[in-house]
């Protein structure tokens, strides 16, 4: 009986094993050719000679004598064994697969089973698909070419482990010997079986020209429109061959070609068979055999019949077809391509407007996927294997990524819509197939008792189900259904079976009809994988690349790039769990070219972006304020009828001259930009995310990504700093470009759906820090390192000078021409600005490093004191007897040393108080409700407060930019250098004698002509006057690392510093103080400074009437005016 064959059955499980086999041994061959991977016992010089005695011996293979050759296997046997275990295996299951394939195909023999694809198509493609599957498996194993080493190295070992070789072992090598060359003993196989198969392949003589028809043909009937018959567009599409519909061509191809070359005998005795033969011949140069190992058919075919006699005949045939094949073969694939890049886009389009047509037109789909999966992989595998053709241009499509699109957006539109197609077909299944099988189960006059009780239970079924199923959601499983069709294929195939499909056409058609309808119940994804799989693209890495890069060349097929990572989505589907090993490999290259192909198109954008804001920030920089003195000047000329410009003087466009446009036709640079930009941002919004490998990928983050770096790159190039020359640019300068691109880039969220907010606050916050996300250097950086090194380095030598009136520092005229002007870069508009682009944590860094400078300075006086210390504890006691004093002051040096040190400590800190007015006024700016609270908890600060808790309010009144009267970052830094062997009672010493050496230093300020008090400046030309600050500030902070009362000290400093200048103005030691006025300035200077002292203070130690001498003197004397 034929159910007891199980032809079906076996046929699944067969068909399903084979390809895990096939999987496998590819896997071998891709082992053992790549040296990375190859195993170690085959590469490692010592078992060379093993390797080439068992290749030479196999299979009989002495492994008892004492061989010298198998000598490093003995001593390696268990590692060898471990390495080689799997490989041998596999060849177990080779031949395994072999045996069952011959038992299934005698039986199919014996019972004389029927074919015809239109009739038993499961039956029959299974059939088929068995064939070509074990001959791909014996080719694939006849290309290893290890595999006598591998077989015969893992023996010995097992020999020499177990004493006796594998049981295994003399069939395998005797299965190994047999296929080489492998064509040969197939064709003995396959002689007795040429009757049915050829049966098989001759069925398909109607179906594969008719799908094997040129672009003209398809397009002259209108195929895949919807639009050809809108009368009809509601009619389901259905005909008696649904199943072999969307049947791959490649597929077909394949059964011919290896069918034939199998069973050769009926091409000369069958002139159909023949005809078939040489279409599917001259329709591709290449066949797949597993992913990218193909069968160069010609050749093959052509060696093949070389090696038998009186077959010249097909030789001719076969030199023909290739010629035919080579002339134009390309051409005519590549013109169906074109056809289906406008059919298929229509397609599309329509069913994305009424996706209710998805119903009655699924058949069209998944023809249109069908038909373009093999466009696409008959141009992959052609590309990558036919390397010699007078035509190239045939083997190159620079818009296939729109057809990939297409395909995507089917495949998307089926997943989205699958309740659509599960209702509608849910009603065709039971209110019409139901009762159509229904009725041709009655009217059948022979039908066995198994056979009517598997139609039965197909009527009932579909007949069960109903449309509360779709709506709540229910899962359907119809695969026993379409099962029981298959076995029942079987039953009906086999020559004496009571009732035989060959006589029930009719039943067979409606039932291949209903295993479709069922599959768009529960098996779209698997019909989805079936027509428009594109894995392959995974084993053709150099050709996926190719695509990739010439797309990208194209502006009209930008749009469509997405659809190369898309297609990283399929690799998972190609694995097969008998060979596991392949999983990680695989996943990575996946994950690899789908961010490698998304990071190519984010770099494509984000240039784009960034070239349209560079040409953003071109324009408003015509805005500047330092571009408008030529239209001043040409407008004041114009005023007074100054003579005009002379012809050849270039005449500068105002800012917007650019917008007037005479003809829209004119495409300006700004307008290809914006173009570009559209088309890469329609591929960043097709997909918010997928899927790779469990992997979700979203496309937007790798722009944004890009855009970051980019971004940052572009504001520190912005800042023009030059390492060699210490030029840079203007911070506000710097700032209105920052501006402009962020406007900029603000309009990017009308293309796409990203947060440009967060990007740009990404970017500017890691340009507050000294270092990005990358590692590199920030503006933060490049302004403090040039404040630093530019501007207070000189300002320290002179040539700067420091005025409170400007608030900013001024240069002063000098032999050597400065590169730049201080007041350019630290007026109040500057360092604003400079506040902007660093906020707060960048001024934090900032102070930070001019903290370390002061400590070094305040390390060096230090050492001054310690120097000096006898003799300044003599004057601290004895400041207020003249002659004594005299004495002691030429006993002490370097005063002008401590000044000079000091005067640097104040323009530190003067401009450190710059930069915290600053920012103080740009948070009062952006953040009121902030900036106020944290002024008022500084004003709640009492000298009673504890000075923990000072401290804390004092240093988060400076981060804010609010000054304080004690700096708390200097404190920080003044702490950080004392080391654990000083007391506080000498630290303490040696603050209070600083304080003096500085008090009895000052009358020396008198003596320096550079000391004079400038009207215009508001203190001194050679910068004493920050003497002041440096003072106040550094006391405050010394005393109160060391928890002493700072006032006290500060009284004692204004009682020294007062009698020593008063001296000053008795000139006891007969020297000529040219600007004693100026000095006695400074000493009112630290009382107005100190928010310790007071002016009451200093009255009762030094005269007022002198300040105001001082004043009046200062102030009648001609000012020093700059040039």
């Amino acid at each position: 009986m034929a159910y007891q064959h199980k032809l079906a059955e076996k046929l699944t499980i067969l068909n399903e094993r084979g390809r895990g086999v096939l999987i496998r041994i590819n896997y071998i061959k891709k082992t053992c050719s790549d040296p990375k991977l190859r195993p170690s016992c085959l590469t490692e010089k010592s078992m060379e000679s093993a390797v080439k005695y068992i290749n030479k011996k196999f299979p009989n293979i002495d492994f008892r004598g004492n061989n010298q050759n198998l000598n490093n296997i003995q001593k390696e046997k268990s590692e060898v064994l471990n390495t080689l275990t799997s490989f041998y295996h596999t060849f177990i299951d080779v031949m395994e697969f072999r045996d069952h394939v011959y038992e299934l195909l005698n039986t199919i023999d014996a019972c004389q089973c029927f074919f015809n694809i239109t009739v038993n198509y499961e039956f029959t493609k299974s059939y088929l698909d068995l064939i070509v599957t074990y001959t791909s498996v014996i080719l694939m194993l006849s290309r290893i070419d290890d595999k006598k080493v591998l077989v015969g190295m893992y023996n010995c070992a097992h020999e020499m482990s177990n004493g006796a070789s594998d049981p295994a072992y003399p069939r395998l090598g005797h299965m190994l010997l047999e296929y080489e060359p492998p064509w040969k003993k197939l064709t003995e196989e396959f002689g007795p079986h040429t009757k049915a198969v050829t049966e098989a392949l001759l069925s398909l003589q109607y179906l594969f020209p008719r799908r094997n028809l040129s672009a003209g043909q398809w397009r002259s009937a209108q195929l895949l429109s919807l639009l050809s018959a809108a009368a009809t567009m509601l009619n389901p599409a259905h005909n008696e061959t649904m199943l072999c519909e969307y049947l791959p061509m490649e597929v077909m191809e394949r059964w011919i070609i290896i069918g034939f070359l199998l069973c050769y005998g009926s091409l000369s005795t069958n002139l159909p068979s023949l005809e078939l033969w040489k279409s599917a011949l001259k329709s591709s140069l290449c066949i797949t055999l597993i992913r990218d190992e193909v069968l160069l058919v010609h050749k093959v075919s052509e060696d093949f019949f070389d090696g038998l006699k009186g077959h010249s005949k097909r030789t001719a045939d076969i030199k023909e077809c290739r010629e035919y094949a080579v002339a134009n073969s390309g051409q005519i694939h590549r013109e169906r391509r074109n056809f289906l890049r406008s059919a298929v886009k229509e397609l599309v389009n329509i069913l994305s407007d009424e996706p209710g047509l998805l119903g009655p037109k699924a058949l069209f789909v998944f023809m249109a996927l069908s038909f373009s999966r093999d466009e696409v992989c008959w141009l992959v595998r052609h590309s990558e294997h036919v390397l010699k053709t007078k035509t190239p241009e045939d083997y190159v499509d620079t818009h296939i990524a729109e057809l990939l699109f297409c395909m995507e957006s089917l495949r998307a539109l089926l997943r989205r819509h699958t309740p659509v197609l599960q209702r509608y077909h849910l009603q065709y299944l039971a209110q019409f197939d139901a009762l159509a099988l229904n009725d041709i189960v009655q009217s059948l006059f022979v039908c066995p008792e198994e056979e009517s009780i598997l139609m039965s239970s197909f009527v009932s079924t579909l007949s069960s189900m109903t449309l509360k199923q779709v709506d709540n959601g229910e899962e359907f499983d119809l695969r026993g259904l379409r099962l029981d069709w298959f076995r029942l294929q079987s039953y009906a195939s086999v020559a004496k079976a009571p009732m035989n499909l060959r006589e029930c056409p009719q039943l067979a058609h409606l039932m291949n009809m209903i295993v479709f309808h069922t599959c768009m119940m529960d098996g779209i994804d698997g019909l989805i994988q079936e027509t428009s799989d594109l894995s392959i693209f995974c084993f053709y890495p150099r050709v996926f690349e190719k695509m990739f890069s010439q797309s990208s060349d194209e502006l009209q097929i930008l749009r469509y790039l997405i659809s190369f990572p898309l297609l990283c989505s399929h690799f998972s589907k190609c694995t097969h769990s008998m060979c596991p090993e392949e999983l990680p490999l695989l996943e990575k290259k996946s994950l690899h070219f789908c961010t490698s192909f998304l990071e190519e198109i984010a770099k494509q954008t984000s240039n784009i972006a960034m070239e349209i804001c560079a040409e953003q920030r071109n324009l408003s920089d015509k805005l500047l304020p330092k571009h408008c003195a030529q239209t001043i000047s040409k407008a004041r000329n114009k005023q007074q009828k100054k003579q005009a410009a002379k012809r050849g003087e270039l005449q500068h466009e105002k800012p917007g001259a650019e917008s007037q446009r005479k003809d829209r036709a004119v495409v300006t640079n700004m307008d290809k930009l914006h173009l570009t930009l559209t088309e890469l941002c329609f591929t960043f919004n097709y997909s918010s995310h997928f899927t790779v490998w469990e992997h979700v990928v979203i496309p937007a983050e790798y722009l944004l990504t890009q855009l970051e770096t980019r971004l940052s790159k572009t504001i520190m190039r912005m800042a023009n700093y030059n390492q060699t020359t210490k030029e840079i640019s203007r911070p506000s300068e710097l700032l209105a470009s920052i501006r402009a691109y962020v406007e900029s880039l603000h309009t990017l969220s009308s293309y796409i759906n990203v947060d440009v907010t967060r990007l740009v606050k990404n970017v500017l916050l890691q340009q507050t820090q000294p270092l990005d996300s990358l590692g590199e250097q920030t503006i933060t950086t490049l302004y403090t390192n040039w404040y630093l090194e530019g501007l207070l380095r000189q300002a320290s030598n002179g040539t700067i000078t420091h005025s409170p009136t400007m608030r900013a520092f001024m240069s002063q005229p000098s032999e050597n021409e400065q590169s730049f002007s201080a007041q350019e870069y630290s007026d109040i508009c500057e360092l604003q600005a400079l506040s902007e682009l660093i906020g707060s944590y960048g001024m934090k860094f900032l102070g930070e490093n001019l903290m370390w400078h002061i400590t070094s300075q305040v390390n060096e006086l230090k050492k001054l004191v310690i120097e000096n210390m006898d003799v300044l504890v003599q004057m601290r006691s004895k400041f207020d007897r003249p002659e004594e004093m005299a004495a002691l002051r030429k006993r002490l040096p370097a005063g002008e040393n401590v000044l000079k040190r000091m005067t640097i400590i104040g323009v530190i800190l003067s401009f450190r108080a710059m930069t915290q007015d600053t920012l103080r006024d740009v948070l009062h700016k952006h953040c009121p409700y902030l900036a106020g609270p944290i002024e008022c908890l500084r004003d709640f600060v009492t000298p009673d407060t504890d000075i923990k808790v000072t401290l804390s309010v004092f240093e988060l009144a400076s981060a804010a930019g609010i000054p304080c009267d004690i700096d708390p970052a200097l404190v920080s830094a003044l702490n950080n250098m004392r080391t654990q062997n000083s007391s506080l009672d000498e630290e303490y010493k040696l603050a209070c004698l600083l304080l003096v050496y500085i008090a009895v230093s000052l009358p020396v300020l008198a003596f320096d002509p550079g000391s004079f008090y400038s009207r215009q400046f508001g203190g001194h030309t050679n910068n004493i006057h920050c003497i002041a600050v440096a003072v106040n500030q550094l006391a405050a902070a010394m005393l109160t690392t060391l928890n002493k009362n700072i006032e006290e000290q500060l009284k004692e400093f204004l009682l020294i510093a007062s009698s020593t200048l008063l001296q000053l103005g008795q000139n006891v030691e007969g020297l000529e103080s040219k600007n004693r006025d100026s000095i006695y300035l400074l000493l009112h200077l630290i009382v107005e400074e100190s928010p310790f002292l007071t002016l009451d203070m200093l009255e009762s130690c030094f005269p007022y009437v002198l300040l105001r001498n001082s004043y009046r003197d200062v102030y009648q004397t001609v000012p020093i005016t700059l040039g």
